[in-house]
């Protein structure tokens, strides 16, 4: 009986899974193809644990059945470690969590809990899943701090191109219902401590992205994410933009940059609004640098020279 039951299933299994079609265009390898072009001296960063870290794999955070990488420092620490949680980039369909291991080993070795979040990407839910998908993330985190030796009151968001703009956008709307919604009960109202923003864009109704989709047949990658262009619905692209939300409970952002002004905007509005609120920025645009530089040397060492200093400043 189970067989015919399972034959009789097959079929709609295999179209559930048709519906997600795993885009594998962003991968350390195929960046490294690109970026040796015209940057000859790049070296991809390889991972490898440091000798004071620790290692969990694949825990799962949602029912959604998403998991997380945590690396942590080996000794224990009374009241335990501030916790960095980083969310990889990709255009919002490509990716995944592994690429931040280098990043968030290497973080953990200085002192921190670093976890390296999977969240849906837009080839399976549209925006805003990945918001939700992050604040489940540091909401499991913090329920589970105890277990993990990390400081339920030291969380910090860290992200790299769309991980970035997620990263900012999920910290930014702590306690805003239309980002809360998507939440579980017990994951909700995580207070972010600290914003960290590798190249992910603040406004999304920018030209360099609002202005791409002229051609159907080639929808950018924000718009396969919101899933309407911008000429259709421009208040969806303002309210997914981080910039929108700067506002007096806006926590410290550090925006690390490449020396592509695409992945600049908004950045500048963002930190006026800060300062005349009296809050703390740091902004390091590293010049003659590709878009993804956080991937290779030697850019990866600049990203931990700015990374390690902000923390201490922002979580002390």
């Amino acid at each position: 009986m189970k067989k015919y039951l399972m034959l009789f299933l097959l079929p709609a299994l295999l179209t559930a899974q048709e519906k997600i079609v795993k885009d594998t265009s962003f991968t350390l390898s195929s960046s490294a193809q690109k970026t040796v072009k015209d940057y000859p001296d790049a070296k991809p960063v390889e991972f490898k644990l440091p000798a004071n870290v620790k290692a969990v794999y694949n825990l799962v955070y949602s029912g959604k059945n998403l998991r997380l990488d945590l690396f942590l420092p080996k000794k224990a620490k009374k009241n335990g470690y501030p916790l960095v949680a980083l969310i990889h980039g990709g255009g919002w369909r490509s990716g995944d969590k592994t690429m931040d291991h280098p990043l968030a080993s290497v973080i953990a070795s200085y002192g921190y809990a670093a976890a390296a979040v999977e969240y849906r990407l837009s080839t399976e839910a549209l925006y805003p899943a990945a918001i939700y998908d992050v604040k489940n993330a540091v909401g499991w985190l913090k329920n589970n701090a105890a277990k993990y030796n990390i400081n339920p009151d030291k969380i910090v968001l860290m992200g790299s191109s769309a991980g970035g703009q997620i990263a900012a956008l999920a910290g930014a709307t702590t306690g805003i219902e239309k980002f809360e919604k998507g939440v579980d009960k017990k994951n909700k109202g995580v207070k972010i401590s600290a914003v960290i923003d590798l190249d992910g864009v603040f406004d999304m109704t920018t030209p360099a992205e609002s202005g791409k989709d002229t051609i159907p047949s080639k929808p950018s990658a924000v718009k396969q994410w919101l899933g309407v262009k911008y000429a259709d619905n421009p208040s969806l692209w303002i309210e997914a933009s981080p910039l929108t939300y700067i506002n007096k409970d806006t926590p410290p952002i550090l925006f690390i940059n490449s020396s592509w002004p695409r992945f600049h905007a908004g950045r500048d509005e963002a930190i006026e609004i800060m300062s005349k609120m009296n809050i703390y920025t740091e902004v390091h645009t590293i010049p003659g640098t590709p878009h993804p530089f956080w991937l290779f040397h030697p850019w990866f060492e600049k990203v931990i020279e700015y990374i390690t200093p902000f923390l201490e400043k922002v979580l002390k």
